[in-house]
């Protein structure tokens, strides 16, 4: 049978055919004509998968797919070949062991001078041993948050008994209790999570988020912890690493910075200019600083991460005498999908 991509394609002129350049990657590579009906694919779909060779030509591929994943790739594929935007997929595909593993399936149209697409060109990637780890993990991180909360449960109920047995404690028990349960909210909010476990309805925009950090601590209430600035609307993209971030720098601020002294203060700001979030932390009125400390914790490097690599962003930090700086930069776009005004502050 002729090949239906042109072998003629002109690799190291004419040295290397395009079949033989698909055969050698490690991907599974297939081809589509502009209806979307498929009319290729390399060696490795066929290792893959162990079907006959054009047995999943045209249509057939779909009935390679685990059947809960069915509907949802014909209307994402339908959708595409209907926009032209560029196809991506995550689905099970059964191995030619009878399970199915995890695939992530992406294509791009292929267009002539005019525009028009003349071909779809795509790849398969086995992700399953990437997505068992994920859920592993997952799965780790929710038994960790469950004994943290119940470590929070254990302790608001030994407040209670005190104070029973105490009866002058109780306006002061009743105040520690609602800090420690605000502390377990925050807690559940800027723990990692998957897209299934995140905290839904969550905060909307960054104050309410940082409200939400910060209650557990009594400075806010007292004024000595302030919040200005720019309200943005905040989404799951954002909320958990921001929310990450501030959390740390409480804790911190609370055993060693502002706010482990009667007069410390923190003050917490954002802008919004070209489409930039700038939120700056500012110390003041805490233990003075020498310089940076000799070593960082893990949760500071944590906190970096969640801002360089989660987020696309900048994280600074300046050791003043007079008190911690530490300043934030995201894309506006990176926080929300609702568009943001050009300038706020």
């Amino acid at each position: 049978m002729e090949d239906p991509i042109a072998d003629t394609a002109g690799f190291a002129a004419g040295q290397i055919t395009f079949r033989q350049l698909a055969d050698a990657m490690p991907q599974m590579i297939w081809s589509t004509l502009p209806d979307g009906s498929h009319d290729y694919y390399n060696a490795q779909w066929y290792a893959f998968t162990g079907v006959p060779d054009g047995s999943t030509d045209g249509e057939g591929w779909n009935g390679m797919f685990h059947p809960d994943d069915q509907d949802r790739a014909w209307a994402l594929w339908r959708s595409s070949l209907a926009s032209g935007e560029p196809y991506e997929i995550e689905y099970r595909l059964r191995h030619h062991s009878g399970t199915y593993r995890w695939t992530l399936g992406r294509a791009l149209p292929v267009r002539d001078q005019d525009g028009e697409i003349v071909r779809w060109v795509g790849t398969c990637t086995d992700i399953d041993e990437h997505k068992r780890t994920a859920e592993q993990n997952e799965i780790l991180s929710r038994e960790l948050s469950h004994r943290i909360k119940n470590i929070f449960a254990v302790v608001n109920g030994l407040i209670g008994l005190t104070a029973r047995q105490f009866p002058a404690t109780k306006p002061l028990a009743a105040a520690l209790q609602a800090r420690i349960a605000a502390l377990g909210r925050a807690h559940n909010y800027v723990r990692p999570h998957s897209e299934e476990s995140a905290p839904h309805p969550g905060p909307q925009t960054l104050t309410s988020l940082f409200e939400q950090i910060l209650a557990p601590y009594p400075a806010l209430d007292e004024g000595r912890m302030v919040i200005t600035g720019t309200d943005l609307a905040v989404d799951d993209r954002g909320a958990t690493p921001i929310g990450l971030v501030i959390h740390e720098l409480a804790t911190n601020s609370a055993k060693y910075g502002a706010l482990s002294v009667p007069d410390g203060r923190v003050d917490l700001h954002t802008v919004v200019n070209g489409g930039q979030v700038t939120i700056t932390w500012q110390e003041a009125g805490g233990p003075p600083l020498s310089g940076e400390p000799a070593q960082l914790g893990f949760g500071t490097r944590l906190s970096d991460i969640s801002i360089t690599h989660q987020l696309g962003g900048r994280l600074a930090r300046t050791w003043a005498p007079e008190g911690l700086r530490v300043e934030m930069e995201v894309a506006a776009d990176r926080l929300s999908r609702e568009k943001l005004p050009e300038t706020a502050n």
